[in-house]
Order: structure tokens, then C-alpha cells, then sequence
């Protein structure tokens, strides 16, 4: 096989990846797929046909698995999520700007998002690089947050109205039914706000959903500067969007990249997500 090919599809980050069958992978070409990974923040794969077994067989190369602590995986494959989205339901899952498992003291390092079936029209996923959201603060702002960290939830969002997640998940039958207990697994968290990735040791803001406030500081003094973190980090410069279709699957690095599903169809929508362990921030 000649090597793959890559083509961004914004100035910011994402590239599609061709030449590339995920059912036939082996080290060289999984050698050049990392590398894109790492260069481009998320990559996209089109007309894949992948069983559960080798979806899990390529995300096994990038890490261990890690289980979603508040949503059960497939019966016979745990390690696979399955999203499920029918005409009707008023829930989307991930329709808030997010880094996975920010909630977790060692979050995710990556997610594998594989398309089973796709509504005609909507449904895409939007990614916004925090390597840009970072280097886009002005000195001296960057100077005041150096050291701070923020404080990050799995559940009850203050922006959210402080609702569980179960009862957010009401509005999709299939999502409600997949909710579990965390157990003794940790749902809260403290990151620094830029974060530095471990691999390609550029700095990235790291903010989402999640975060709740910057520690140190009074509820009055954080949450300006929270929320125009929020925004910043969405600015249309740092964005790209994906359209789906059966066979496309997403890798995006939640060390460096948000993302958001947009909730803007009423058709079924099937997803098959993984989500690789990642380690303390730092």
C-alpha cells in the first residue's frame, strides 16, 4: 500500500486521511496515522467497515480503554459506547462544548467516534483547537492564569442549572437506559488551565462544560473569566466541522481539542464511540 494521504479541512486543525483501511491495520501504517493525529488535533476516516472487535483493536493501539463512569458500554463489546439519537428525542449526547472526562483527575487521552448510521441532513461535529485558543490570549492575560487551575465536574453543571445527568438523558429512552451509578470511580477534578501536552509539549487551554471555577479566586472574580474563556475558545478561527456518513470515523486528542455535536436534526442517528485512558494533566 502506498502511504496515506492527508488534507486539512480548516486553517485550524482536521485533516482527512485517505489511502487508509482501519481493517487491515498494522504498525507502519498506524505509524503515520499517529502522526497526523498529533500534527492535525483530529482526523477523519471515510467508507471504513470496521467489526466492534477491530474498532477496539485500533483503539487498544493508542491506549487502555477507558469505561465511561456515568453511561454503561454495549452488552457484548463494554468497551464501545453506543450513541443512540431517534426522531423524537430532545436529548443529544455531547451537544455542549467539551473535553472528554475532564471530570477525571487523569482524563482522556483520545475518542474514537465511528459512524453506524447518520441523519440525511445535520447531526456534524464541530472540534475547536486549544492549542489556538491558548496562543490567541493576549501576554498578558496569559501572564495573570499562568498557575491557575480550575475546578471540573462530571455531573450537575452550575451553567447547566445544576440538573443530573439522569435527568437530562430523560429526553432519549436509549441514553436514559445506558446511565449507571460512578461508584467510588472520581467525577471531580483540578487541571491547570493551559494545559502542556505530554507528546507534542505545546501548550493548550484547557476549559469546557466541565469547569466550574478557577481555584483561588471568589465566585464574583471567576466566573467573568470563566465565561469569557468559554467563548474565546469557540472563536470561528479555531473551529472546523465534520459531516458524517455510515463508514466515516473521527480520532480527536482531548489533550489539546474541544468538541460539540450539533443537535440540529429529528432522525436516527448511531454512533459507536471509544474512549482511550489518558494521565494527570499538567
Amino acid at each position: 500500500m502506498a502511504g496515506i494521504t492527508v488534507t486539512p479541512i480548516s486553517g485550524a486543525l482536521g485533516a482527512e486521511i485517505g489511502n487508509a483501511d482501519l481493517s487491515k491495520l498494522d504498525d507502519a501504517l498506524f505509524e503515520d496515522i499517529y502522526a497526523a493525529f498529533l500534527a492535525h488535533q483530529v482526523i477523519f476516516f471515510r467508507d471504513q467497515t470496521l467489526t466492534p472487535e477491530q474498532q477496539i483493536a485500533f483503539a487498544k493501539r493508542l491506549g487502555p480503554i477507558h469505561y465511561h463512569p456515568y453511561m454503561k458500554g454495549m452488552d457484548e463489546h463494554p468497551e464501545i459506547l453506543e450513541i443512540l439519537k431517534e426522531p423524537g428525542d430532545s436529548y443529544t449526547f455531547g451537544a455542549a462544548w467539551h473535553s472528554d472526562q475532564m471530570f477525571n483527575p487523569e482524563p482522556a487521552k483520545a475518542t474514537m467516534l465511528y459512524a453506524k448510521e447518520t441523519p440525511n441532513v445535520g447531526g456534524d461535529t464541530m472540534f475547536s483547537s486549544m492549542y489556538k485558543a491558548h496562543d490567541g490570549l493576549s501576554e498578558a492575560m496569559r501572564a495573570m492564569l499562568k498557575t491557575v487551575k480550575t475546578y471540573n465536574v462530571g455531573d450537575r453543571f452550575k451553567q447547566m442549572g445544576g440538573g443530573s445527568r439522569a435527568d437530562r438523558y430523560k429526553g432519549s429512552a436509549n441514553m436514559a437506559d445506558k446511565v449507571r451509578d460512578p461508584g467510588n470511580v472520581p467525577t471531580e477534578a483540578h487541571h491547570p488551565l493551559f494545559r502542556t501536552h505530554p507528546e507534542t509539549k505545546r501548550k493548550a487551554l484547557y476549559i469546557g462544560s466541565h469547569t466550574q471555577f478557577l481555584d483561588g479566586m471568589r465566585q464574583e472574580e471567576s466566573d467573568p473569566i470563566v465565561d469569557y474563556l468559554r467563548r474565546h475558545s469557540i472563536r470561528p478561527e479555531y473551529l472546523c466541522r465534520f459531516r458524517w456518513a455510515p463508514g466515516s470515523l473521527a480520532l480527536w486528542d482531548n489533550r489539546c481539542v474541544q468538541h460539540y455535536a450539533v443537535p440540529d436534526y429529528n432522525e436516527r442517528r448511531r454512533m459507536h464511540r471509544i474512549t482511550i485512558a489518558g494521565d494527570t494533566p499538567f
